[in-house]
This record gives C-alpha cells, sequence and structure tokens, in this order.
C-alpha cells in the first residue's frame, strides 16, 4: 500500500481535514416543436442554474495587504506554514511548491478511488507498509501504525481556529485553483467540507486485518474494504486509535469551518 498519510494531515493543516462532488448542471428542457404557422419567436432556453453554495466562506477581516497572485504564492503559503508548525517541521513534512494546487488537488481526491501522488503536499511516511505472513494469509503490522506518530502529532498540535483562519485568509486562492481544474461553477468549500465528511464517515476497523497481494502492493481482502474512497481507506491503514484522533480533530475543525465554534480543551 501506498505512503499516502500525507492526504489526511494536509486536511488537518492547511484548511480543515476537508464524498463525491456534487458538480450540480441543470439541463435545459428543450422547448415543443413551433408549428409551421407560428410567427413568433420561440421562447428563449431556460438557463441553466448556478450550483447552490451549501458552505459559504465568510470574508476575512482586512490585513491592509493583499493577497500575492496565485502563481506566485508559494512564498506567504509558507510563512503561513512556519507559523502554524514552525520552519523546521514545515521543511520535514511538506513540498513547498505549489502548495494552493496540491491542497486543492488532495482535497478533490480523497473521496474519490486514488489521489494523485504528483500532487502530494506532505512528503510521504518514512519505511515501508509492514505486514505479517505469507501466501494468502497476510494481517496488517501494530508495527506499521507507529510509522504514522509523527504526522499524528503534528495534527494534533495545530489550532483549529488558526487554522480555518489561514484557510478562509487565502480562500479566493484556492477557489480561483478549484475552477481551474475545471470545476468553473464550482464552490471549494463545500468541496471540502465533504471531503471532511467522507472521512469522518470511514468504518472503525479495530485490530488486524487480513490483506492480499495480487501484485507489489498490498490490498485490502475485505471486498467492502477495498472499494472505501481514497481518504477512507488511509484512516483504516493508520489504525483504528490514530484515526480516532485524526477523526477527532476533523471534527473540530468542521465545526469551526461551519459554525465558526470550536469547544475549548
Amino acid at each position: 500500500m501506498k505512503n499516502t498519510m500525507w492526504s489526511v494531515v494536509v486536511l488537518v493543516i492547511l484548511g480543515g481535514i476537508a464524498a463525491a462532488y456534487y458538480y450540480w448542471q441543470m439541463h435545459e428542457t428543450p422547448p415543443p416543436p413551433v408549428p409551421a404557422s407560428y410567427t413568433e419567436a420561440p421562447p428563449a432556453p431556460e438557463a441553466k442554474a448556478e450550483p447552490t453554495i451549501r458552505h459559504p466562506v465568510q470574508a476575512a477581516p482586512s490585513t491592509g495587504k493583499p493577497l500575492p497572485p496565485l502563481g506566485e504564492s508559494d512564498a506567504a503559503m509558507q510563512d503561513e506554514l512556519t507559523g502554524l508548525v514552525t520552519q523546521k517541521s514545515a521543511e520535514e513534512f511538506f513540498e513547498l511548491k505549489e502548495i494552493v494546487r496540491r491542497f486543492v488537488v488532495t482535497v478533490d481526491n480523497l473521496p474519490r478511488s486514488k489521489v494523485p501522488m504528483r500532487y502530494r503536499l506532505f512528503k510521504p511516511v518514512l519505511g515501508k507498509f509492514l505486514a505479517t505472513g505469507e501466501g494468502e494469509n497476510f494481517l496488517t503490522s501494530p508495527d506499521n501504525y507507529r510509522r504514522y506518530t509523527p504526522y499524528i502529532w503534528l495534527a494534533g498540535a495545530v489550532d483549529p481556529r488558526k487554522l480555518v483562519a489561514v484557510y478562509v485568509h487565502f480562500y479566493p486562492l484556492f477557489q480561483q485553483e478549484y475552477q481551474n481544474l475545471g470545476y468553473p461553477k464550482g464552490y471549494f468549500n463545500d468541496r471540502l467540507v465533504e471531503a471532511i465528511d467522507d472521512l469522518l464517515a470511514a468504518p472503525d476497523v479495530p485490530g488486524r486485518i487480513k490483506l492480499v497481494r495480487p501484485n507489489v502492493l498490498y490490498q485490502f481482502a475485505d471486498p467492502n474494504l477495498e472499494d472505501l474512497s481514497a481518504g477512507q481507506k488511509i484512516l483504516i491503514r493508520m489504525g483504528s486509535e490514530n484515526a480516532a484522533r485524526i477523526k477527532a480533530k476533523l471534527q473540530d475543525v468542521r465545526r469551526e469551518l461551519t459554525t465558526g465554534q470550536v469547544p475549548k480543551s
């Protein structure tokens, strides 16, 4: 299994650890045929309805400093990352080029079957995926879950309010990139909330999990698990305890995103 923990933690760090994209496009109903003797012009076709925005982002308070252009935003995003997780952690865990695009691509694909590794924002988890057994008797190894400890710690250390404040400040850039990726009428924050909800719906699978290895990579033996979204499978792979911690952070971030209210710890 690929090392894809980065795609869960990125949602915690940048915008709200963030299924399918509901891109409503109302099709026009063709008008009835016009009789040959009818002399008036036929009615204009009905306009397509705009997709409904379900989770609007409130405008961030003005700081007096304009946002950088999308193509020149990496320096500003790096500054915000170091404010959230320190310079050392930013360099150790993040890919620091095309940050906005990497985040948007990750969010959009977590509820799908695969997340493109080309646009990962987090560097891969160190080491290989660990399993025990041979033949058709592979099981996940408990030692595998320890590889995710630094990422779980990093996610837990981030303040949801500060996190969402950064996200809201830079939201116009995330929205612009989302539209550039092929969703001209889409609303990125709705997609982010969908991704979060998909992650929260991941089943809890305690204990060791049976695997198969049809080729180089391991897969879940249970087809119901293997058919889950990429994001849900990431949570399962990191272990039940780690997944519970990520879900707790997800719930706080979602609440802050949608209501502006996070319980005090």
